[in-house]
């Protein structure tokens, strides 16, 4: 059945910004947008049916559920992020995979609760300014094949979520200073799981260029983009 409805997906970096609508089978992918687009963005003075903004913040960390406490929170992100003590920790469920995501948006930015300030609902509730990783974790579930591959990179880290069926294998965030190191963890985790690329579809939540595109060709038996 189309789509229906509007929607506007936002992604914030420390670089920027880039957003997608959709309404009906009608889409627009913007590419990416220095901060001083934001009040010229005419796709941002229109009220949606729903609204998404991620941040793209490293400080995440993925607890089991049986040993999440959440007054050990900060504790649990500090020994996988640099965490200071003013940054604001905050959780959410991740019930699909049996696991809270903590997280901390606290990276030196506001341009994500501007925009979150900016952009409205139909229905007025308030958006939440919500970490990649989070997204990266649901759209797991959107991949039609067994192995699912979903992954993001800017500003030099690769955000990558790697499941087998409903099995989450690995939920991680590497530093990649370019594109060439990014594709290389790829494989690594790949490898430590013995998932055959050839056979397999990866999904890019950040838009691609087509050199890059091109590059993941060359190894994936397909490449999407959401």
């Amino acid at each position: 059945m189309p789509a229906t409805g509007s929607k506007l997906s936002v992604q914030v970096s420390l670089g920027g910004f880039f957003f997608r609508t959709a309404e009906g089978e009608e889409a627009f992918s913007s590419g990416w947008l220095g901060a001083e687009k934001l009040f010229t963005t005419k796709e941002f003075q229109r009220p949606y049916d729903e609204v998404e903004i991620s941040l793209l913040t490293p400080k995440v960390a993925l607890v089991p559920e049986l040993f999440f406490d959440a007054s050990d929170a900060r504790t649990a992100l500090s020994e996988v992020s640099f965490v200071r003590d003013g940054d604001k920790v905050a959780t959410i469920p991740v019930p699909q995979y049996g696991a809270v995501l903590v997280f901390s948006n606290s990276i030196d930015e506001s341009l994500s609760r501007v925009i979150a300030q900016t952009v409205l609902r139909k229905d007025g509730a308030p958006v939440e300014v919500l970490p990649e990783m989070y997204y990266v974790l649901r759209d797991l579930g959107r991949c039609r094949e067994y192995n699912r591959i979903v992954a993001s990179w800017r500003d030099g880290r690769l955000y990558l979520a790697i499941a087998q069926g409903g099995n989450l294998k690995l939920c991680n965030v590497f530093d990649a200073i370019d594109f060439t190191t990014a594709e290389y963890f790829i494989f690594l985790s790949m490898k430590s799981f013995q998932l055959n690329p050839e056979v397999s579809t990866i999904v890019f939540r950040t838009a691609l260029s087509e050199e890059e595109k091109m590059s993941l060709y060359r190894y994936f038996k397909a490449v999407e983009e959401l």
